[in-house]
């Protein structure tokens, strides 16, 4: 991607804008579009914005994603049907990474509930960060099974942006307009505080495998919070230094990774189910069957020889036969290599296996290695 390239709107009447649209244009982006968005792929350039976030500081808007609001006595117990992890450990001020699943245990969105706690009529409160390019169909999924239940779903996602600010710098670079002190926030906790002066929701969450933080705020104050850390020298980064780096960190994208067709199990998410310490959800018996049986393919880490690169949707090959498929790739430029996610057979998925992955009509050496390709020494835990 040339990073001279200045910013210039698709201007198609169905693509939708975030709140942060002109600041995006005003920094010169390089725009695409990205699940029914004009989303900004890059900004000074990608390499630029990746090592920004690695070793300093880059943030990302992220407005495009779905955002709902939960409420309800039991609300935690009623959205135990829905995923595989056992929400009612959850105490107040944590969050979950998790997957909503269809009967037959596929994957229908990759989500991450936050926990708000009960307030003094016994109603429990919780925010659902969904993606963008699911938002309606998760919407419809948990409104249709919900309508016994005394929960209610309000989708928040056009009234609220959203920014996550990554990077070793994270912290210190946020915290001049924050009220709340941010040092004792753990991984996957959250709080609400001001922003700016203004009530907002900060979580320490992210997907880019470093320490940062993902913020919730009214659009005026999204807007002023976006220029002050530009002011302050925090990099812009775009969807171009997001792929790189969520890859990198082994983390998968919906769509491309894990869909309705893959289950946990297959997807290197087993962390995630708790068989043992819940009732009943969707999806149940399809799990415990592959827990019993075991899988016939998994997603595994690829590291390709040379700088050859396995893009999406490339055959993998074993003893000349197609055996899998490339599902994303890169070249890493924090490792210097050429890795990618592939779901191969499981006799084929230990690490070290020597396999073969096709680029246009030939194939190059690769190699099952471990995931994820790359860990932060500075992320904290949780």
């Amino acid at each position: 991607m040339a990073s001279e390239t200045s910013a210039k709107p698709i201007n198609s009447p169905t693509l939708a804008r975030t709140p942060l649209f002109d600041l995006i244009v005003e920094n010169n982006a390089r725009l695409t579009e990205f699940a029914g968005w004009e989303m900004p792929v890059q900004y000074t350039g990608l390499k630029q914005e990746h090592f920004a976030v690695r070793n300093s500081v880059g943030m990302f808007d992220i407005s495009h994603m779905g955002k709902f609001k939960l409420q309800g006595k039991d609300l935690l117990h009623s959205l135990q049907f829905f995923v595989p992890s056992d929400l009612e450990k959850l105490q107040s001020g944590q969050a979950q990474y998790t997957v909503l699943l269809n009967p037959e245990g596929g994957i229908i969105d990759d989500i991450i509930i936050y926990y708000q706690g009960e307030d003094e009529l016994g109603e429990q409160h919780g925010i659902m960060i969904v993606n963008a390019a699911t938002r309606a169909k998760d919407k419809a999924w948990l409104k249709g099974n919900l309508e016994a239940s005394p929960v209610n779903l309000e989708d928040i996602s056009k009234q609220k942006v959203l920014i996550a600010v990554q990077g070793p710098q994270a912290a210190v670079s946020l915290q001049p307009f924050v009220e709340a002190d941010l040092t004792p926030m753990k991984a996957f906790t959250h709080l609400q505080t001001n922003i700016c002066g203004k009530p907002s929701f900060v979580a320490r969450t992210g997907y880019t495998g470093e320490d940062g933080f993902e913020i919730m705020l009214d659009p005026d104050v999204g807007v002023e919070l976006w220029r002050s850390l530009v002011s302050a020298g925090v990099t812009c980064c775009g969807l171009g230094a997001r792929d790189t780096l969520r890859l990198e960190a082994g983390l998968a994208l919906y769509g491309q990774d894990i869909d309705n067709t893959t289950t946990p199990f297959e997807a290197g998410l087993g962390w995630l189910v708790h068989l043992e310490s819940k009732g009943d959800f969707i999806g149940r018996a399809v799990l415990e069957a592959q827990k019993k049986v075991g899988l016939q393919h998994k997603l595994v880490g690829l590291q390709m020889e040379g700088r050859y690169i396995a893009r999406h949707g490339y055959p993998v090959v074993y003893d000349e036969e197609v055996v899998g498929k490339v599902t994303s790739g890169t070249l890493a430029p924090t490792l210097g290599k050429a890795i990618a996610l592939a779901y191969v057979p499981t006799p084929l998925s230990q690490i070290g296996q020597q396999l073969e992955v096709e680029i246009r009509g030939k194939t190059y050496p690769a190699q099952v290695v471990k995931k994820p390709f790359y860990r932060s020494p500075t992320r904290p835990s949780k």
